[in-house]
């Protein structure tokens, strides 16, 4: 029998919707334990009947016995035992009866021979048959006696059913009555005693569902843990008005059938060989799970989802301010400026309208001659004045210049308000830059190792996906070296701390956000989550506990406990600050570091003037050494002095630069003469 039950819960076999019959007439002597709770219907006969004065007798005087003497005494008498003593009774009485007959039953000078051929019987064996078929007693199996052909009749066995409670009975058969069903409630409700019976509850030693509180010691029971899911345990024990005891699962895990040997260990194994009554823990609803128990409703939401070490948060670079446009931006900026300068120049070459005459007296030669301010040096700078919001000193006079000026002005407008309203944020904030986004991320690579929880429900969401990324991630996990699978969520969320970025952890969000919020804070949830799922409180198949529990998770859910628990668990007792949560201080100043880069441009800036203006000191002192004859030291002091001074030589002439406009020539008229056209040089 005891072999028989251990292949059952091998194979799995003792859940609802199998049905078995124990063929044998003692029901209650098996160990029906390790199948009470499975939800299987288990029936079979009985046929002590304990509740027999006779069978109560029998037991006290049983139980009196030395069990060294008497191995077995210290239990209840099995049936097999009881159909020996009530056998040894039938003869005792048949012998009885056959002395008051003064029937020789003995074998003296009446030796049977079973050899003979034909044998030779005993010649008192018939006595002794017909003296056995008249035996009528009261037995510890019941009423014996017997018929002619020496079959027993008359006689009753209870039929037992076992529930959660135990063994029932809930009929009897009779020869003449046959079945007869004594008891038809106990087959509808099997609740009978719950009120009064302690129930088992198996949880997992997991923050902050379930904790050791840091004086455990001088606790006992159930006040020694503490957690979201031990308050959840006495909300659903008060609603459904029973007494429980926590237990946490021996092997640390949450449930997971093995593919070899079907057995199932962690707190799911504990359900299904009736080690427990339930199960109040972060268990996730999953098919593989429902099929050998039950779940309630979701008691909170979440899906799987990504936990890498935290990276340090980078600070605005030298040239930070860059930053509020990508680089093609300013890349096409530089593009669009020098176009736009070109641009200007030629319409401004082109346009009649933007010449114009200036007229000046040369001793006793007046001339009048057209200029063009819009060069292109004085186009570059005009582009760039407008681009810098600060203007110049010159503007187009076409219709086609001011176009192009206008055009600029409001690309320039747009560019420049877009820059400044994202300016403050790329400069103030200390931004954090992940090298992991999703899952597509964590696929596409290999040098960050990911991995689950080596028994689970994520670990078997993987490996049962047909979706081809995670299918793709699942052959990476399972031959992985070394593993990256870990026995519980500490070790792998220690991992992830340690691995300095190497290594990513998939988990459940809920435990995710959790320990983000806990310090060293160096953890966090990156990208959505990979799927949608939810803890649910398990029960064994076809327990009387589902329903009751089941109303309980939703009345709480209703009444709002259920988020209250959650905030209480998650971040009223918080270690790291709200989420994303900067400090005002720090982003209400700016360091030296956030506009270096501004001060090195600006310190550049003045360099390169300070060498144009050197080469511009040179060019002219040499072109001015040709054109006066003299020798180019001669010519640098002489500039010198009038940059210092403001005259040169020892008449105090002031030499001022010649730099001629772009002049265009147009025919001059004298009064006294004829057409006579001068042309100057452009320039």
């Amino acid at each position: 029998f005891r072999f028989c039950v251990v292949q059952v819960i091998t194979i799995g076999r003792h859940v609802k919707g199998y049905h078995y019959i124990i063929a044998n007439l003692g029901f209650v002597d098996g160990d029906l334990s390790k199948i009470q709770y499975g939800g299987a219907n288990v029936s079979g006969f009985q046929i002590v009947d304990f509740d027999d004065p006779l069978v109560a007798k029998f037991d006290q005087r049983w139980e009196a016995l030395e069990e060294k003497e008497y191995p077995g005494a210290d239990s209840k008498i099995r049936y097999t035992s009881a159909l020996t003593y009530d056998a040894v009774q039938v003869m005792t009485e048949a012998f009885r009866y056959l002395h008051k007959q003064r029937i020789d039953i003995s074998r003296r000078g009446n030796n049977g021979d079973c050899l003979a051929n034909p044998a030779v019987p005993w010649a008192q064996g018939l006595e002794i048959e017909r003296a056995l078929k008249q035996v009528r007693v009261e037995g510890l199996t019941g009423n014996i006696q017997f018929d002619q052909n020496g079959r027993r009749v008359n006689y009753s066995v209870n039929i037992m059913e076992l529930k959660n409670s135990g063994p029932v009975k809930i009929g009897y058969w009779t020869e003449a009555d046959k079945m007869a069903v004594t008891n038809p409630e106990v087959l509808q409700n099997d609740s009978l005693g719950m009120e009064n019976k302690t129930v088992i509850v198996t949880t997992i030693l997991e923050a902050p569902y379930v904790m050791l509180k840091k004086n455990a010691d001088l606790f006992v029971d159930n006040e020694r843990y503490e957690g979201y899911c031990v308050d959840l345990a006495a909300e659903i024990a008060k609603h459904c008005g029973f007494k429980y005891q926590l237990k946490i699962v021996g092997d640390g895990k949450y449930g997971a059938r093995d593919a070899e040997t079907k057995i199932w260990n962690g707190m799911v194994g504990e359900l299904v060989y009736g080690k427990a009554d339930i199960a109040v823990a972060p268990l996730t609803i999953t098919l593989v799970r429902e099929e050998v128990i039950d779940f309630s409703k979701p008691f909170m939401s979440l899906g799987i989802s990504i936990m890498i070490k935290k990276p340090q948060k980078s600070k605005p670079g030298v040239f930070s301010f860059l930053d509020p446009l990508a680089y093609e931006i300013w890349m096409c900026i530089v593009f669009a400026y020098i176009g736009v300068s070109v641009v200007l120049f030629l319409v401004s070459r082109f346009s009649p309208y933007e010449w114009h005459t200036e007229e000046y007296e040369d001793g006793q030669i007046q001339t009048s001659e057209s200029t063009n301010e819009f060069g292109i040096f004085n186009s570059l700078w005009f582009s760039l004045g407008a681009f810098m919001r600060q203007g110049c000193d010159i503007s187009p006079r076409s219709l086609s210049g001011r176009i192009v000026g206008g055009v600029w002005w409001f690309f320039t407008l747009i560019i420049i308000s877009s820059y400044t309203a994202n300016l403050a944020a790329f400069l103030t904030v200390e931004r954090m830059v992940s090298p992991i986004e999703s899952a597509e991320d964590l696929a596409k690579q290999t040098e960050i190792a990911y991995g689950t929880l080596d028994s689970g429900s994520t670990k078997e969401f993987f490996r049962r996906s047909k979706i081809a990324l995670f299918d793709k991630m699942w052959t990476y996990m399972k031959s992985a070296e070394p593993s990256v699978f870990v026995k519980t969520t500490a070790e792998g969320v220690l991992r992830v701390r340690k691995s300095k970025g190497k290594y990513a952890y998939l988990l459940e969000s809920t435990m995710n956000e959790y320990i983000e919020q806990r310090k060293p804070c160096d953890t966090m949830k990156v990208g959505g989550n990979l799927d949608s799922k939810g803890y649910g409180i398990a029960t064994p198949k076809g327990s009387s506990l589902r329903t009751p529990v089941n109303l309980a998770v939703l009345k709480l859910s209703e009444q709002g406990v259920l988020d209250k628990l959650k905030n209480k668990w998650w971040y009223d007792k918080g270690e790291c600050g709200a989420k994303d949560s900067g400090s005002k201080e720090k982003t209400s100043a700016l360091s030296l570091s956030n506009v270096a880069g501004v001060f090195y441009i600006l310190v550049g800036g003045l360099g390169l003037a300070m060498l144009v203006a050197l080469i511009e000191f040179c060019y002219k002192s040499r072109a001015e050494a040709k054109r006066m004859k003299m020798t180019f030291t001669d010519a640098m002091r002489s500039k010198a002095r009038l940059s210092i001074t403001g005259s040169t030589g020892e008449n105090g002439r002031v030499m001022t630069p010649d730099f001629p406009k772009a002049v265009h020539a147009v025919p001059y008229v004298r009064p006294s003469m004829g057409m006579n056209v001068s042309m100057t040089d452009l320039s």
